[in-house]
């Protein structure tokens, strides 16, 4: 039997046997409403409406503590002596490579498409209010997060969900608790295994394979799929073997350089058209409040924006948190500052130059998939630059493989730590889970498996329902955390040093 025959009947007889639970949680998870001739995803609206409570309740942080967070990136304000594994940039680089996907690039283009080209101003508002939600949920991340005998350290929604309700409502608080971060735990390794490392592979090697000959091609045989499996497994399971500060190494020279390469691109093709771009700012803003725009008018673009956005940079769905808390710090809104990059980042910057780029560019592809043909994301991009650089294809296809491994071992990292939580940190333990997650990104490059992949999806945004219910019953604990590390850069901008010796410790050592 051949290698071909077999993967095939390996996805048929797993889509077979998920495909009915995958459509009724997909129905639940993503349940719609109609709003004004479209369909409104109550997850969607779940994610929007946290940003804007974070928002208001925190006065804009995001605007007015822009430059801090700036500041505490560029290391202004380390503890050298604090307990944690990698710096402020490390973990902010280690969490982006989670979020900065394939997303960025074949999301946005189908954003685009079905919600025209004033989603992209609804995307951009989406990834400002997220930057609220981010900062809440990574600065619980660091205020309990567990530092271990051998210096390493676990945080997430596992850990501040049961330590933080614990501690404002006693033992019914800690039971509610430890519940949410069971759920937590099974969501995030069920995500991390399936749409962190087994999607990432299998899109990653549909790209390469499109660019090298297609089926034809060098990379079409499933000889060519095993090998490019084989290899992405041997580079994750080498560095996931090192851990957050292996992972953090790594993604603090990966991220800047895939996203400085993706970004010069754009502005290549922007420039090129320099004399278009007003009109195509002009395009994006009327098309945000057109009636007459592609799905819904100005509810559909608005939608369709905040959908791809809340998609894109995972703003309160706990996943960033874990990467997050093992920075060295002692002052957990320092993280949380920090972490409210991401989604500017990630989504005011990236998708916002994924989107200019194909409005501007105007590949016929775009026009194509707006008049309801059934085009990739990916295509309609790369059709975007191929008008001004003939050879980005390939250069597309180097992105592509850099985010998708980039998001791989950041999960697996994620992964581990759900995995642990549930079965504990012993060595066997995590050898079992590293071996499992390198297996199955070779299984990657072979399978499709869709009906997982839509699965993991409904999974991972369950957990937003999980997450954010506990970080509105700990936002005031944030409040706190934030006005003790504003106060302590006030003291240090006067000269002292800021240190209360009778501060209370964030980390819990174990």
């Amino acid at each position: 039997m051949s290698l071909e025959s077999i993967t095939e009947n390996v996805d048929e007889a797993v889509s077979g046997f998920f495909e009915p639970i995958a459509a009724w949680l997909g129905e639940i998870v993503f349940y719609a409403v109609p709003v004004g001739g479209t369909d409104l995803p109550l997850i969607v609206a779940w994610l929007v409406v946290a940003g804007l409570v974070f928002t208001g309740w925190f006065g804009f942080l995001q605007l007015r503590k822009f430059r801090l967070a700036v500041d505490v990136v560029r290391g202004k304000y380390d503890d050298k002596d604090s307990a944690g594994e990698v710096n402020h940039f490390q973990a902010l680089t280690a969490a982006v490579s989670g979020t900065v996907g394939l997303g960025n690039i074949a999301g946005v283009a189908v954003a685009v498409s079905i919600g025209g080209a004033g989603a992209t101003f609804w995307m951009i508002l989406c990834g400002l209010l997220g930057m609220a939600t981010k900062f809440v949920e990574v600065t619980l991340g660091v205020k309990y997060r567990e530092v271990h005998a051998d210096g390493t350290v676990s945080g997430g929604p596992m850990h501040y969900l049961p330590k933080g309700l614990a501690e404002r409502f006693g033992k019914n608080g800690k039971r509610f608790g430890k519940v949410l971060a069971v759920l937590a735990s099974v969501m995030i390794l069920f995500f991390g295994l399936f749409g962190g490392n087994l999607f990432q592979v299998n899109q990653s090697y549909a790209q390469l394979v499109s660019v090298t000959g297609g089926e034809d091609g060098a990379m079409g045989s499933s000889a060519g799929a095993l090998f490019f499996g084989i290899l992405v497994a041997a580079l994750v399971g080498i560095v996931l073997l090192g851990g957050i500060r292996s992972i953090a190494s790594v993604t603090s020279r990966l991220i800047p350089a895939m996203a400085g390469i993706y970004i010069a691109a754009c502005l290549v093709v922007i420039l090129v058209n320099v004399t278009a771009v007003p009109a195509a700012v002009g395009t994006i803003i009327e098309g945000a409040f057109n009636p007459e725009g592609v799905a819904g008018g100005v509810l559909g673009a608005l939608i369709i924006g905040f959908q791809r956005a809340a998609f894109s940079n995972e703003a309160g769905l706990g996943s960033a948190p874990i990467a997050h808390s093992a920075v060295k710090t002692k002052h957990p809104a320092s993280e949380g500052l920090v972490a409210l990059l991401e989604p500017f980042i990630d989504t005011v910057v990236i998708c916002t130059m994924t989107a200019l780029t194909i409005v501007i560019a105007n590949p016929a592809s775009w026009g194509e998939a707006r008049d309801g043909e059934s085009i990739g994301g990916v295509t309609i991009t790369s059709d975007a630059f191929e008008t001004v650089l003939p050879w980005f294809p390939y250069v597309l296809t180097v992105a592509v493989l850099l985010f998708a491994i980039s998001t791989v071992l950041t999960w697996g990292y994620y992964g581990l730590k759900a995995w642990t939580y549930l079965f504990g940190r012993s060595r066997a333990s995590e050898t079992v889970f590293k071996s499992l997650y390198t297996l199955l990104a070779v299984s990657g490059s072979l399978l499709t498996l869709q009906t997982l992949i839509d699965l993991a999806d409904a999974v991972l945004f369950s957990l937003a329902v999980v997450n954010i219910i506990g970080l509105y019953l700990l936002a005031p604990v944030v409040k706190r955390e934030l006005d003790t590390f504003l106060a302590y850069v006030r003291t240090r901008k006067a000269g002292g040093t800021g240190e209360d010796r009778n501060e209370e410790r964030c980390e819990a050592t174990v």
